[in-house]
């Protein structure tokens, strides 16, 4: 798998994505102008657009929404007071809250101005994906929001493939209802990105009963559940034995993921955020996301540690979700 092919698809639905962070991030601002040029989203930038065309006079060839001059802000404080009146917000604070840039795009995303948004290099997962929980939410009342890293890169070990891990951002110790949820969300992003033979491996420090624990329980609750979707799985299994051919063999040699697993669930957030920086800066493959997952339009985070490239593949990643299919 190479990242050109995510630009290469994304080409074909030429959609706008939305960057809330540009009059504040350099690294934003380059790599919108790279999206441009690849022509992989019509990027929509938030901020003045004086003080943005002062510091680069490129960025006057983009669209870009001042908050506190859109022709249609009115409408958008209105939409955000209506689903937030309930929890007590007040018209004056929704007034407010409407010109916060990750809120104002994020309502643009809702009120169908932009197709997606990106964010997140200069703020914490939490203020990012904050608004989304609010104002896009779920695809349905029970969904789950969950996230996942997609893993690619090339070395000896995943050579050339792309992995996805999941949760590793957002649902800290998820039933076993939540995992069944995190991994239906993981083969829908896995296919959005064109890729065929999701294989799913529900992570345990135990594989096929060698340990018992509460926690293991969960896992294997949500194994079963999740196997009657048809989607090869398996659970609960150890990361050698889902990833090492070898060890597949010596541990499980019945497991119909044969050592080749490329949706890894975690159980909870804590391992899954320790194995993806892990394998980021000591595997030395890339790391994208935290990539949305569960919600009814694309909202992305990215790490604070991103690069350019980064950003430019998590938008990629955004428009290619636009089409997903729901396994749910």
């Amino acid at each position: 798998m190479k990242v050109k092919d995510f630009y290469k698809k994304a080409r074909k639905l030429s959609k706008s994505i939305v960057f809330p962070e540009v009059g504040f991030s350099a690294r934003t601002i380059e790599a919108v102008k790279r999206i441009a040029k690849k022509k992989i989203a019509k990027p929509i930038l938030i901020g003045d657009e004086s003080a943005l065309i002062l510091r680069d006079k490129s960025l006057s060839n983009f669209q870009i929404i001042n908050p506190y001059t859109f022709s249609a802000r009115d409408e958008l404080i209105k939409r955000l007071y209506q689903k937030r009146k309930d929890k007590g917000l007040t018209l004056e604070e929704a007034q407010k809250l409407a010109m916060d840039p990750y809120y104002f795009a994020t309502l643009l995303v809702d009120m169908g101005f932009a197709d997606g948004m990106v964010a997140g290099a200069e703020a914490t997962t939490a203020k990012t994906i904050k608004p989304a929980l609010q104002l896009i939410k779920g695809k349905k009342k029970s969904s789950a929001i969950s996230s996942c890293f997609i893993m690619f890169g090339k070395n000896s070990f995943i050579k050339d493939e792309c992995l996805i891990l999941a949760d590793c951002g957002v649902i800290m110790h998820p039933s076993s209802d939540e995992l069944y949820q995190i991994a239906c969300q993981s083969v829908q992003t896995y296919k959005s990105l064109g890729l065929a033979n999701p294989k799913v491996a529900f992570l345990s420090f135990s594989t096929k009963g060698s340990a018992s624990d509460e926690s293991v329980e969960i896992i294997r609750e949500a194994y079963e559940k999740f196997k009657k979707t048809g989607v090869v799985c398996d659970g609960e299994i150890q990361f050698d034995a889902a990833m090492v051919e070898d060890v597949a063999k010596n541990k499980c040699p019945n497991s119909p993921l044969k050592g080749k697993a490329n949706i890894l669930i975690f159980p909870d957030l804590n391992s899954g955020n320790i194995c993806y920086k892990a394998m980021q800066y000591m595997g030395h493959v890339n790391a994208v996301g935290p990539i949305l997952q569960g919600l009814k339009k694309p909202i992305n985070d990215l790490s604070r540690g991103c690069s350019i490239d980064d950003i430019v593949t998590a938008t990629a990643i955004t428009v290619l979700q636009t089409s997903e299919e729901d396994l749910l």
